[in-house]
């Protein structure tokens, strides 16, 4: 189905977005699941189905998505910042999605080199032969240190091409288990990186579109602030209610209601679930009763 047809069958108007194919993929889904977008994608298919008949999805890769958004070919999509970097996209970034495959952390790239060699640093590079994908990110870090080497483009498998192929590498990493296993070092970090909301800047002065894309990026924060977060509600004797609020490493000031005997209160607050198993004894043994815990899937302030 080609991008706009939907648009043309039902006069719907429809916005068109790019959903990350490839290691974002599967994030990202989730990442759409939880913020209220029900998702599908079928089988040998670049187009996902989205219960939103606004919304009109097409795969692509993350490393293309910026230069298609800026040209127009999409109004919107998701990739990571060192892509748009990468293209010298002139995109607008409207939401930092602070989210990677593996972890909370960001993305890394970095210069890593086996593990006996003489290179350091930046400095270590002059003459030398570097391997990545981001081939314009590297040169111009190169330019920027003062270093003159000759940068190639890599197609994969980019850990295994020290030192036969390359005497350096610039590769992306989250945790450098990668790195490691190909027996290889970091010596410098160019940037960081993490998923970012872009938006056509001509799409973007579009009032209907302008709204549509500014309450996507909303629920998609809001379901990217809730990740790793559960809600606790309870209840305690007000005389017992300090002791309770002490232990509360609450996200903002819980929330605390009078109930009807005029003895008790409810709390509601939000903490990190890995400590709730910690938390949720601490608080009975402060005087809380009827404790709840609950699985949130958005916080949007």
């Amino acid at each position: 189905m080609a991008l706009g047809a939907r648009r043309s069958q039902d006069g719907t108007q429809v916005l068109r977005f790019g959903f990350p194919k490839g290691s974002l993929q599967e994030a990202m889904a989730a990442l759409f699941e939880r913020a209220g977008y029900s998702m599908t994608f079928p089988e040998r298919s670049l187009y996902p189905g989205v219960d939103d008949p606004e919304l009109e999805c097409v795969l692509i890769r993350a490393q293309e998505m910026a230069r298609y958004v800026e040209q127009g070919v999409l109004d919107a999509g998701i990739t990571g910042h060192d892509w748009v970097v990468e293209n010298r996209a002139k995109v607008t970034e409207i939401a930092d999605l602070k989210y990677s495959k593996q972890s909370f952390r960001p993305v890394r790239w970095v210069l890593a080199v086996p593990e006996d060699s003489a290179i350091r640093g930046p400095a270590d590079l002059e003459g030398k032969r570097i391997a990545t994908e981001a081939v314009g990110l590297v040169r111009r870090w190169l330019k920027q240190q003062g270093v003159k080497a000759t940068v190639e483009f890599s197609w994969g498998a980019t850990e295994v091409k020290p030192p036969l192929l390359a005497d350096a590498i610039v590769d992306v990493t989250e945790t450098g288990s990668s790195l490691r296993a190909n027996k290889l070092r970091i010596a410098a970090t160019l940037m960081e990186s993490t998923p970012r909301l872009i938006v056509n800047r001509s799409a973007y002065r579009d009032p209907w579109k302008r709204r549509k894309l500014d309450r996507m990026a909303m629920m998609l924060t809001g379901a990217t602030a809730a990740e790793g977060k559960v809600g606790l509600m309870l209840n305690c004797p007000n005389q017992r209610l300090s002791k309770v609020i002490e232990l509360l490493p609450a996200l903002a000031s819980p929330t605390v209601s009078p109930l009807a005997d005029g003895k008790m209160v409810a709390v509601i607050t939000v903490v990190e679930e890995k400590i709730a198993r910690e938390l949720i004894p601490d608080l009975v043994e402060a005087g809380a009763s009827g404790v709840v815990e609950f699985a949130i899937n958005k916080i949007v302030s």
